[in-house]
Protein backbone atom coordinates (compact mmCIF):
# COMPACT_ATOMS: atom_id res chain seq x y z
CA UNK A 1 0.00 0.00 0.00
CA UNK A 2 1.27 3.37 -0.94
CA UNK A 3 2.36 5.63 1.88
CA UNK A 4 0.24 8.80 2.27
CA UNK A 5 2.26 11.52 1.97
CA UNK A 6 1.02 15.51 2.62
CA UNK A 7 0.41 17.83 0.15
CA UNK A 8 3.64 19.88 -0.48
CA UNK A 9 3.39 23.26 0.85
CA UNK A 10 5.05 24.85 -1.70
CA UNK A 11 2.71 23.61 -4.51
CA UNK A 12 0.66 26.10 -6.52
CA UNK A 13 -3.04 25.54 -6.06
CA UNK A 14 -5.21 27.31 -8.46
CA UNK A 15 -8.86 28.71 -6.94
CA UNK A 16 -11.60 31.10 -8.09
CA UNK A 17 -13.27 33.18 -6.19
CA UNK A 18 -16.98 32.82 -6.13
CA UNK A 19 -20.04 35.06 -5.36
CA UNK A 20 -22.09 33.36 -3.03
CA UNK A 21 -26.17 34.04 -2.47
CA UNK A 22 -27.36 31.48 0.46
CA UNK A 23 -30.68 31.69 2.06
CA UNK A 24 -30.62 30.73 6.17
CA UNK A 25 -32.90 30.75 8.73
CA UNK A 26 -31.95 32.36 12.41
CA UNK A 27 -27.82 -9.24 20.11
CA UNK A 28 -26.49 -11.14 23.03
CA UNK A 29 -23.29 -10.52 21.68
CA UNK A 30 -23.36 -6.99 22.29
CA UNK A 31 -22.76 -4.68 25.76
CA UNK A 32 -25.69 -4.39 27.70
CA UNK A 33 -25.68 -0.79 27.07
CA UNK A 34 -26.16 -1.29 23.21
CA UNK A 35 -28.80 -3.98 23.97
CA UNK A 36 -31.05 -1.14 25.69
CA UNK A 37 -31.66 0.25 22.53
CA UNK A 38 -31.74 -2.03 19.61
CA UNK A 39 -35.18 -2.39 18.18
CA UNK A 40 -37.50 -5.05 20.24
CA UNK A 41 -38.08 -6.80 16.68
CA UNK A 42 -35.63 -9.98 16.52
CA UNK A 43 -33.89 -8.31 13.63
CA UNK A 44 -34.33 -5.74 11.13
CA UNK A 45 -34.86 -6.56 7.59
CA UNK A 46 -31.65 -6.07 5.75
CA UNK A 47 -30.65 -5.44 2.12
CA UNK A 48 -29.11 -8.07 0.57
CA UNK A 49 -27.01 -5.01 -1.06
CA UNK A 50 -26.32 -1.15 -0.75
CA UNK A 51 -28.42 0.78 -3.17
CA UNK A 52 -26.55 1.86 -5.96
CA UNK A 53 -23.90 4.24 -4.98
CA UNK A 54 -21.23 6.29 -7.12
CA UNK A 55 -17.89 4.08 -6.35
CA UNK A 56 -14.65 6.06 -6.93
CA UNK A 57 -12.06 3.44 -9.17
CA UNK A 58 -9.83 1.59 -6.71
CA UNK A 59 -6.45 3.16 -8.47
CA UNK A 60 -7.61 6.42 -6.98
CA UNK A 61 -6.08 7.77 -3.95
CA UNK A 62 -9.00 10.28 -2.17
CA UNK A 63 -6.48 12.00 0.53
CA UNK A 64 -4.20 13.79 -2.50
CA UNK A 65 -6.13 15.99 -4.82
CA UNK A 66 -7.19 19.77 -4.55
CA UNK A 67 -10.41 22.13 -3.64
CA UNK A 68 -12.33 23.32 -6.56
CA UNK A 69 -14.70 25.77 -6.76
CA UNK A 70 -18.41 23.87 -6.71
CA UNK A 71 -20.44 24.66 -9.56
CA UNK A 72 -24.33 23.84 -9.96
CA UNK A 73 -23.42 21.62 -12.88
CA UNK A 74 -21.61 18.71 -10.36
CA UNK A 75 -24.44 19.57 -8.22
CA UNK A 76 -21.88 20.50 -5.34
CA UNK A 77 -22.66 24.51 -5.09
CA UNK A 78 -25.57 24.06 -2.73
CA UNK A 79 -24.70 22.74 1.45
CA UNK A 80 -26.20 19.37 1.95
CA UNK A 81 -28.14 20.89 5.22
CA UNK A 82 -28.28 24.13 6.92
CA UNK A 83 -28.98 25.73 11.01
CA UNK A 84 -32.21 25.45 10.07
CA UNK A 85 -32.77 22.04 8.84
CA UNK A 86 -30.40 19.90 11.00
CA UNK A 87 -30.91 20.12 14.93
CA UNK A 88 -27.31 18.85 15.85
CA UNK A 89 -25.33 21.59 15.47
CA UNK A 90 -23.72 23.06 18.37
CA UNK A 91 -23.95 26.62 18.96
CA UNK A 92 -19.97 27.24 18.67
CA UNK A 93 -20.21 25.57 15.30
CA UNK A 94 -23.16 27.41 14.09
CA UNK A 95 -21.21 29.90 12.21
CA UNK A 96 -24.70 30.63 9.26
CA UNK A 97 -26.94 31.57 13.01
CA UNK A 98 -24.42 33.86 14.06
CA UNK A 99 -23.74 36.28 11.04
CA UNK A 100 -20.56 34.65 9.16
CA UNK A 101 -20.95 36.88 6.09
CA UNK A 102 -18.73 35.38 4.08
CA UNK A 103 -19.89 32.04 2.55
CA UNK A 104 -18.14 31.56 0.15
CA UNK A 105 -16.20 28.48 2.73
CA UNK A 106 -19.82 26.75 1.43
CA UNK A 107 -18.09 26.83 -2.09
CA UNK A 108 -15.80 24.47 -2.73
CA UNK A 109 -15.60 20.40 -3.07
CA UNK A 110 -12.44 18.44 -2.76
CA UNK A 111 -11.36 16.77 -5.95
CA UNK A 112 -8.85 13.70 -5.71
CA UNK A 113 -5.58 13.91 -8.40
CA UNK A 114 -7.28 10.75 -10.03
CA UNK A 115 -11.13 10.94 -9.79
CA UNK A 116 -13.71 12.93 -8.77
CA UNK A 117 -15.20 12.50 -5.15
CA UNK A 118 -18.69 11.66 -5.65
CA UNK A 119 -21.67 13.51 -3.13
CA UNK A 120 -22.24 12.05 0.11
CA UNK A 121 -25.43 9.83 -0.21
CA UNK A 122 -27.19 9.31 2.80
CA UNK A 123 -29.38 6.69 1.73
CA UNK A 124 -26.33 4.37 0.65
CA UNK A 125 -24.72 5.19 3.51
CA UNK A 126 -27.67 4.00 5.92
CA UNK A 127 -28.14 1.12 3.65
CA UNK A 128 -24.24 0.27 3.85
CA UNK A 129 -24.19 0.26 8.08
CA UNK A 130 -27.63 -1.34 8.16
CA UNK A 131 -27.72 -3.46 11.54
CA UNK A 132 -24.21 -1.85 12.66
CA UNK A 133 -22.72 0.25 14.85
CA UNK A 134 -19.99 2.95 14.58
CA UNK A 135 -18.24 4.20 17.38
CA UNK A 136 -16.19 8.11 17.28
CA UNK A 137 -13.31 8.33 19.88
CA UNK A 138 -11.14 11.35 20.18
CA UNK A 139 -11.82 14.72 21.40
CA UNK A 140 -14.18 17.59 20.47
CA UNK A 141 -13.48 17.24 17.12
CA UNK A 142 -14.72 13.76 16.98
CA UNK A 143 -18.10 15.02 17.92
CA UNK A 144 -17.54 17.50 15.36
CA UNK A 145 -17.10 14.78 12.02
CA UNK A 146 -20.18 12.99 14.32
CA UNK A 147 -22.77 15.75 14.35
CA UNK A 148 -21.63 16.87 10.45
CA UNK A 149 -22.64 12.55 10.07
CA UNK A 150 -25.75 13.34 11.62
CA UNK A 151 -26.63 16.26 9.56
CA UNK A 152 -25.66 14.56 6.48
CA UNK A 153 -27.87 11.66 7.50
CA UNK A 154 -31.23 13.80 8.75
CA UNK A 155 -31.88 14.15 4.93
CA UNK A 156 -33.07 10.62 5.05
CA UNK A 157 -33.85 10.11 8.63
CA UNK A 158 -34.06 11.40 12.34
CA UNK A 159 -32.31 8.96 15.08
CA UNK A 160 -33.70 8.71 18.38
CA UNK A 161 -31.77 9.69 21.55
CA UNK A 162 -30.15 6.58 23.89
CA UNK A 163 -30.78 6.84 27.48
CA UNK A 164 -27.96 8.58 28.97
CA UNK A 165 -25.33 6.87 30.67
CA UNK A 166 -23.61 7.41 34.29
CA UNK A 167 -20.85 9.44 32.01
CA UNK A 168 -21.86 12.66 30.49
CA UNK A 169 -18.93 13.22 27.38
CA UNK A 170 -20.86 9.51 26.23
CA UNK A 171 -23.51 10.42 23.77
CA UNK A 172 -25.22 7.22 21.24
CA UNK A 173 -28.16 7.56 19.08
CA UNK A 174 -30.22 5.00 17.13
CA UNK A 175 -31.79 4.68 13.40
CA UNK A 176 -34.72 2.82 14.24
CA UNK A 177 -35.44 1.57 10.65
CA UNK A 178 -31.85 0.53 9.47
CA UNK A 179 -31.36 -1.25 13.13
CA UNK A 180 -28.14 1.61 12.97
CA UNK A 181 -26.36 2.92 16.44
CA UNK A 182 -23.81 6.22 16.52
CA UNK A 183 -21.49 6.76 19.47
CA UNK A 184 -19.24 9.08 20.79
CA UNK A 185 -16.89 8.51 23.18
CA UNK A 186 -15.00 11.48 24.43
CA UNK A 187 -11.26 10.79 25.08
CA UNK A 188 -8.72 13.52 24.21
CA UNK A 189 -5.72 11.68 24.56
CA UNK A 190 -7.03 8.24 24.19
CA UNK A 191 -4.88 7.23 27.03
CA UNK A 192 -5.98 7.78 31.14
CA UNK A 193 -5.17 11.31 31.73
CA UNK A 194 -6.01 13.57 34.68
CA UNK A 195 -5.71 17.30 34.94
CA UNK A 196 -2.92 17.68 38.20
CA UNK A 197 -2.77 21.67 37.92
CA UNK A 198 -6.03 23.06 36.52
CA UNK A 199 -4.59 26.58 37.35
CA UNK A 200 -1.63 25.99 35.11
CA UNK A 201 -3.06 23.74 32.64
CA UNK A 202 -1.30 20.58 33.28
CA UNK A 203 -2.36 17.25 32.94
CA UNK A 204 -0.97 13.65 33.88
CA UNK A 205 -0.74 11.28 31.01
CA UNK A 206 -0.60 7.49 31.37
CA UNK A 207 0.90 6.28 27.84
CA UNK A 208 0.91 3.43 28.79
CA UNK A 209 -2.50 2.95 29.79
CA UNK A 210 -5.69 3.37 27.29
CA UNK A 211 -8.74 5.33 29.25
CA UNK A 212 -11.03 2.50 30.22
CA UNK A 213 -14.24 4.98 29.54
CA UNK A 214 -14.06 4.09 25.85
CA UNK A 215 -12.23 0.87 25.89
CA UNK A 216 -14.66 -0.94 27.45
CA UNK A 217 -17.55 0.80 26.01
CA UNK A 218 -16.80 0.11 22.20
CA UNK A 219 -16.70 -3.42 22.78
CA UNK A 220 -19.64 -4.62 20.27
CA UNK A 221 -19.26 -1.87 17.87
CA UNK A 222 -18.73 -2.76 14.31
CA UNK A 223 -16.50 0.72 13.46
CA UNK A 224 -14.46 2.55 15.62
CA UNK A 225 -12.95 5.75 14.63
CA UNK A 226 -9.96 7.32 16.25
CA UNK A 227 -8.21 10.54 15.65
CA UNK A 228 -6.80 12.51 18.28
CA UNK A 229 -3.67 15.31 18.34
CA UNK A 230 -4.63 18.77 19.39
CA UNK A 231 -4.44 18.26 23.34
CA UNK A 232 -0.93 17.29 22.96
CA UNK A 233 0.05 20.88 22.57
CA UNK A 234 -0.63 21.27 26.40
CA UNK A 235 1.60 21.07 29.12
CA UNK A 236 1.80 17.55 30.43
CA UNK A 237 4.03 15.06 32.36
CA UNK A 238 4.17 11.50 31.03
CA UNK A 239 4.11 8.63 33.28
CA UNK A 240 4.62 5.18 31.79
CA UNK A 241 4.84 2.04 34.04
CA UNK A 242 3.91 4.65 37.27
CA UNK A 243 6.57 5.90 36.50
CA UNK A 244 7.78 9.54 35.76
CA UNK A 245 9.50 9.44 32.23
CA UNK A 246 9.37 13.16 30.88
CA UNK A 247 7.21 15.83 29.98
CA UNK A 248 5.90 18.37 27.50
CA UNK A 249 6.59 22.26 28.77
CA UNK A 250 6.37 21.16 32.88
CA UNK A 251 9.92 23.35 33.22
CA UNK A 252 10.47 21.00 36.28
CA UNK A 253 13.76 20.53 37.43
CA UNK A 254 15.12 17.02 36.47
CA UNK A 255 12.33 16.17 34.45
CA UNK A 256 13.50 15.29 30.60
CA UNK A 257 10.83 17.88 28.07
CA UNK A 258 10.29 15.50 25.89
CA UNK A 259 8.55 16.41 22.43
CA UNK A 260 5.13 16.12 21.80
CA UNK A 261 5.63 13.53 18.81
CA UNK A 262 6.61 11.57 22.06
CA UNK A 263 3.58 11.51 24.07
CA UNK A 264 1.06 10.85 21.04
CA UNK A 265 3.24 8.03 19.46
CA UNK A 266 2.59 6.50 22.48
CA UNK A 267 -0.67 7.28 22.99
CA UNK A 268 -2.13 5.87 20.07
CA UNK A 269 0.04 2.78 19.95
CA UNK A 270 -1.76 2.00 23.01
CA UNK A 271 -4.94 2.76 21.97
CA UNK A 272 -4.25 0.84 18.52
CA UNK A 273 -2.83 -1.89 21.04
CA UNK A 274 -5.81 -1.91 22.81
CA UNK A 275 -8.18 -2.16 20.01
CA UNK A 276 -6.54 -4.73 17.90
CA UNK A 277 -6.05 -7.08 21.15
CA UNK A 278 -9.62 -6.82 22.62
CA UNK A 279 -11.38 -9.51 20.19
CA UNK A 280 -9.38 -11.72 22.22
CA UNK A 281 -11.19 -10.92 25.79
CA UNK A 282 -14.54 -10.84 24.60
CA UNK A 283 -13.66 -6.58 23.55
CA UNK A 284 -13.46 -5.14 20.23
CA UNK A 285 -13.36 -7.35 17.29
CA UNK A 286 -14.54 -5.31 13.88
CA UNK A 287 -12.88 -2.36 11.97
CA UNK A 288 -10.47 0.14 13.60
CA UNK A 289 -10.59 3.61 11.27
CA UNK A 290 -7.68 6.07 12.52
CA UNK A 291 -8.02 9.33 11.03
CA UNK A 292 -5.15 11.47 10.94
CA UNK A 293 -4.96 14.96 12.47
CA UNK A 294 -7.09 18.42 11.62
CA UNK A 295 -4.64 21.03 11.78
CA UNK A 296 -3.32 22.60 14.43
CA UNK A 297 -1.56 25.48 12.89
CA UNK A 298 -4.38 28.17 11.78
CA UNK A 299 -4.32 30.95 14.20
CA UNK A 300 -2.44 33.58 12.82
CA UNK A 301 -1.63 36.74 14.60
CA UNK A 302 -0.90 35.22 18.06
CA UNK A 303 -1.94 32.04 20.06
CA UNK A 304 -4.94 30.66 20.32
CA UNK A 305 -4.95 32.50 23.67
CA UNK A 306 -3.01 35.39 22.63
CA UNK A 307 -5.65 37.22 20.19
CA UNK A 308 -4.55 34.46 17.32
CA UNK A 309 -7.53 34.34 14.60
CA UNK A 310 -8.37 32.64 11.27
CA UNK A 311 -10.10 34.98 9.08
CA UNK A 312 -9.28 33.30 5.37
CA UNK A 313 -11.87 33.43 2.78
CA UNK A 314 -10.51 30.83 0.76
CA UNK A 315 -8.27 27.91 0.51
CA UNK A 316 -5.05 28.18 1.18
CA UNK A 317 -1.31 26.50 1.55
CA UNK A 318 -0.50 26.61 4.80
CA UNK A 319 1.41 23.84 6.53
CA UNK A 320 3.03 24.03 10.14
CA UNK A 321 5.94 21.99 11.18
CA UNK A 322 4.09 20.47 13.89
CA UNK A 323 1.45 19.31 11.59
CA UNK A 324 3.85 17.92 9.55
CA UNK A 325 5.61 16.27 12.77
CA UNK A 326 1.65 15.07 14.09
CA UNK A 327 0.83 12.90 10.87
CA UNK A 328 4.23 11.56 10.08
CA UNK A 329 4.09 9.78 13.80
CA UNK A 330 0.52 8.96 13.17
CA UNK A 331 0.83 7.22 9.73
CA UNK A 332 3.86 5.21 11.17
CA UNK A 333 1.96 3.82 14.22
CA UNK A 334 -0.91 3.43 11.92
CA UNK A 335 1.44 1.37 9.78
CA UNK A 336 3.19 -0.41 13.01
CA UNK A 337 -0.16 -1.50 14.40
CA UNK A 338 -1.76 -3.05 11.12
CA UNK A 339 1.61 -4.97 11.18
CA UNK A 340 1.07 -5.97 14.76
CA UNK A 341 -2.57 -7.13 14.04
CA UNK A 342 -1.75 -8.76 10.32
CA UNK A 343 1.27 -11.05 12.49
CA UNK A 344 -0.99 -11.70 15.55
CA UNK A 345 -4.14 -13.20 13.71
CA UNK A 346 -5.88 -10.36 14.90
CA UNK A 347 -9.48 -10.27 13.45
CA UNK A 348 -9.73 -6.98 13.64
CA UNK A 349 -9.38 -4.68 10.18
CA UNK A 350 -7.08 -1.66 9.96
CA UNK A 351 -7.96 1.48 8.12
CA UNK A 352 -6.40 4.51 7.53
CA UNK A 353 -8.36 7.84 6.45
CA UNK A 354 -6.06 10.43 5.80
CA UNK A 355 -7.79 13.72 5.90
CA UNK A 356 -4.97 15.79 6.84
CA UNK A 357 -3.78 17.56 3.45
CA UNK A 358 -7.19 18.16 2.09
CA UNK A 359 -8.19 19.67 5.79
CA UNK A 360 -4.37 21.68 6.03
CA UNK A 361 -5.74 23.80 3.52
CA UNK A 362 -9.05 24.86 4.94
CA UNK A 363 -8.37 27.47 7.48
CA UNK A 364 -11.31 29.74 5.98
CA UNK A 365 -13.47 27.05 7.23
CA UNK A 366 -13.67 27.21 10.90
CA UNK A 367 -15.78 29.38 13.39
CA UNK A 368 -13.34 31.90 14.47
CA UNK A 369 -15.53 34.58 16.27
CA UNK A 370 -19.05 33.22 14.87
CA UNK A 371 -19.84 31.16 17.68
CA UNK A 372 -21.93 33.66 19.51
CA UNK A 373 -23.55 36.84 18.95
CA UNK A 374 -20.95 39.59 18.14
CA UNK A 375 -22.29 42.07 21.14
CA UNK A 376 -22.42 39.43 24.01
CA UNK A 377 -20.33 39.56 26.51
CA UNK A 378 -18.04 36.09 26.47
CA UNK A 379 -15.23 34.94 27.26
CA UNK A 380 -14.31 32.31 24.48
CA UNK A 381 -10.94 32.36 22.68
CA UNK A 382 -11.71 32.74 18.51
CA UNK A 383 -12.19 28.92 17.38
CA UNK A 384 -9.83 27.70 14.83
CA UNK A 385 -10.07 24.18 15.63
CA UNK A 386 -13.56 23.32 15.22
CA UNK A 387 -15.63 23.40 11.69
CA UNK A 388 -18.16 25.23 10.87
CA UNK A 389 -21.62 22.83 10.38
CA UNK A 390 -22.21 22.68 7.27
CA UNK A 391 -19.10 23.64 6.13
CA UNK A 392 -15.51 21.80 4.94
CA UNK A 393 -15.57 18.90 7.55
CA UNK A 394 -18.27 17.43 6.08
CA UNK A 395 -15.92 15.93 3.25
CA UNK A 396 -14.83 13.64 5.86
CA UNK A 397 -17.89 11.69 5.69
CA UNK A 398 -18.15 11.86 2.04
CA UNK A 399 -14.13 10.51 2.28
CA UNK A 400 -15.95 7.97 4.94
CA UNK A 401 -18.54 6.98 2.85
CA UNK A 402 -15.97 5.81 0.22
CA UNK A 403 -13.56 3.57 2.38
CA UNK A 404 -16.51 1.30 3.65
CA UNK A 405 -17.53 0.79 -0.04
CA UNK A 406 -14.00 -0.09 -0.55
CA UNK A 407 -13.69 -2.31 2.34
CA UNK A 408 -17.17 -3.51 2.18
CA UNK A 409 -16.98 -6.98 4.09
Amino acid sequence: MKMPQLVNPTAAVSLTALAVVVLLTASASRPSFLRRFEPSIESLPRGSSPRSVRRVPTDCDIFRGEWVPATGADDGAAPYYTNATCGEIQEHQNCMKYGRPDLGFLRWRWRPERCELPRFDAAAFLDLLRGKSMAFVGDSLSRNHMQSLLCLLSKVENPREVPKTADPEFRAVHYESHNFTVAVFRSPYLVTANQSDPAGGMWDLYLDEPDAAWVTGVAGFDYVVVSTANWFNRPTMFYEAGRLVGCHHCLVPGVADLKRTYSLRAALRTALRALTAGGEAGGFNGTVIVRTLSPTSHFEGGEWNKGGDCRRTRPEMRMSGLDVDFHTAQVEEFRRAEAAAAASGSAVRMLLMDTTAAMVLRADGHPSRYGHWAHENVTLYNDCVHWCLPGPVDVWNEMLLQILLRHQS
